[in-house]
């Protein structure tokens, strides 16, 4: 939209105005929150278009959740190229080191997208939204940054991911302990040594894997405080060159992850389990166990996630792999128990390196706190309920996020009455599509709640939701729309559709992240879309093409 209300070119030249994103009280066409792979998107594909269009980003610099999380050994689980954007004018230049690139490198990757899109002049940094409501009389956006800024936007776009609010159980006594503590979220720019020092680490989700991984190779000892085990599937590590990377294959790639399980380029078994004979089935689970990625999580038998018996062989084979690594009997019931803690796979299992190769070091202490849980933090350490006192110097939370609907609670939204969503969203999340709310025109997000989100690759998703969300702008600015706002009723019935697709699962026997059930008080319910990320573009298309079913229009 250009500032005479007329239609914009597409020649960005001639219709963007270059406004500094650190000026007073800016008045723009669309605001972007987050400077992730959904920001970066957002903006170039809307700036393409002559969008006057900024994205204020709370971090210093670009790369969303790989920009915050810099801990020892964080890196991605999806597998290049499936993990990256399938603009050609990035694919195509740039290479990778490693079939599963770490933080560092994937700095280097959006430094180097910011060299082909020019995006860091239209970012304002250091900068967070802290309140956020709809003017309907004008029909913008008033958005309140945390310098005090009144930013007016028509179209507000939060692209904040799903783990954008850190959790850190409130142990008595945390406050006087006299070492260091770190949670994964908030890692400190320098590296933190443990070189002979005693640490423990609190959590064994994937963050807590890949610290343990790192800090068991070099810290005098390390206690493993573990609430339920990560059942972790093999990484297929490893370097690249460019000879590797065969882009000519890339767009095939990039539409088959479209359509593949949880937006990659593999699909799921298309038979149920006792179709096979189990030596067959052992020959499925074998294959599946070496391809060193998501396919034994969720490439394996169609009623995997629906059939308990089916889920138990899956379970019990995955425990017959690992159970085989871990040399201390003790560790070997609490790491890979022979009856399963939670049916395979409803809860996410990381992709380990080495995590069992460094927990069967002697340095290496391995508790349990499901039946003996932490009860209070001593100056020198930690004290659980059976009494003993772990003495420690270096502490790190791999607690996880109040993930999906936690960095939305962060930014002080307001409905078009003035009502919170903190507020509206106490007993139960409601979004229609999972990229809207009721009552909040105008506003779409990506990876968030209600949406594949949590089961699918990011990129995927992210561009899945973009492209969507730009033709709803486009289709706005068109035909002359002061805004356009979701049913309250569809948004009803979205959130009954996600619940009943989970509950044909056995997703809701596992108390998940998935479920919103790792942060004490929030209410338990499935936050995901569960029926895959074709199913989805299905659903999304299908609005398109009549008439924007479940959204009212303003002119």
């Amino acid at each position: 939209m250009t500032a005479n209300g007329n239609l914009p070119s597409n020649n960005p030249k001639t219709d963007i105005t270059i406004i500094d994103p650190y000026s007073a009280n800016l008045d723009l066409d669309i605001l972007i929150v987050g400077a992730g792979f959904s920001g970066i998107y957002f903006l170039y594909q809307l700036r393409k278009k002559g969008y006057n269009v900024k994205i204020f980003e709370a971090a210093n610099g670009l790369g969303g959740t790989w920009k915050v999380n810099h801990y020892p050994g964080a890196r991605v689980d999806s597998s290049i190229p499936i993990y990256e954007f399938s603009l050609p004018e990035i694919w195509k230049g740039w290479n990778w080191k490693e079939r599963y690139p770490g933080w560092k490198e994937l700095q280097e990757y959006f430094e180097y997208c910011d060299t082909i899109l020019d995006i860091k002049k239209d970012v304002a940094f250091n900068t967070k939204v802290i309140e956020a409501n709809f003017d309907k009389s004008e029909g913008k956006w008033m958005i309140k940054s945390d310098d005090g800024r009144i930013t007016k936007a028509k179209y507000f776009l939060p692209c904040i991911g799903f783990a954008a609010k850190e959790y850190i159980p409130d142990f008595p006594g945390l406050e006087t302990f006299k070492g260091e503590i770190h949670h994964s979220s908030n890692w400190p720019e320098s590296e933190v040594n443990v070189c002979g020092k005693r640490c423990a680490v609190i959590g064994t989700g994937s963050t807590g894997v890949q610290i343990i991984q790192e800090w068991a190779k070099t810290s005098k000892s390390l206690i493993v405080f573990q609430r339920t085990p990560n059942l972790c599937i093999p990484m297929g590590q490893k370097k690249l060159s460019p000879e590797d990377q065969k882009k000519d294959g890339y767009p095939e790639i990039f539409h088959h992850r479209l359509v593949g399980v949880g937006g990659m380029a593999f699909d799921h078994i298309p038979r149920n389990a006792f179709d096979d004979t189990e030596e067959e089935r052992e020959k499925v689970f074998e294959e599946l166990w070496k391809s060193g990625d998501f396919r034994f999580w969720v490439g394996g038998y169609k009623d995997t996630f629906t059939n308990w018996k089916a889920n138990k062989v899956h379970y019990d084979f995955w425990a017959k792999k690992v159970r085989a690594m871990i040399i201390d009997p003790k560790k070997r019931d609490i790491l890979a128990p022979l009856e399963p803690p939670h049916p395979f796979g409803v809860k996410r299992p990381s992709l380990f390196v080495d995590y069992y190769e460094q927990l069967n070091k002697p340095n290496v202490e391995v508790v349990s706190v499901k039946n003996n849980p932490i009860i209070e933090v001593k100056p020198e350490g930690i004290v659980t309920a059976d009494g003993n006192i772990y003495e420690i110097d270096v502490l790190a939370f791999a607690t996880g996020f109040d993930a999906i609907t936690g960095g939305f609670k962060k930014l002080g939204l307001s409905d078009i009455n003035g009502e919170k969503l903190t507020k509206q969203w106490q007993d139960g999340t409601k979004t229609f599509l999972g990229l809207s709310i009721s009552g909040y025109p105008n506003m779409f997000f990506t990876y968030g709640p209600q949406a594949p989100t949590a089961f699918s690759n990011g990129p995927t998703l992210i561009e899945i939701q973009g492209n969507w969300i730009i033709k709803v702008i486009d289709f706005c600015e068109s035909n002359k729309i002061k805004y356009i706002d979701a049913k309250e009723d569809s948004q009803n019935q979205w959130a009954k559709e996600i619940t009943a697709m989970a509950n044909a699962t056995l997703f809701p026997l596992a108390d998940s992240w998935y479920m919103g059930a790792n942060i004490p008080g929030k209410p338990k319910e499935m936050l995901n879309f569960l029926g895959g990320v074709s199913k989805y573009s299905e659903i999304l298309q299908y609005v398109l093409e009549n008439n924007f079913d479940g959204f009212n229009f303003v002119k």
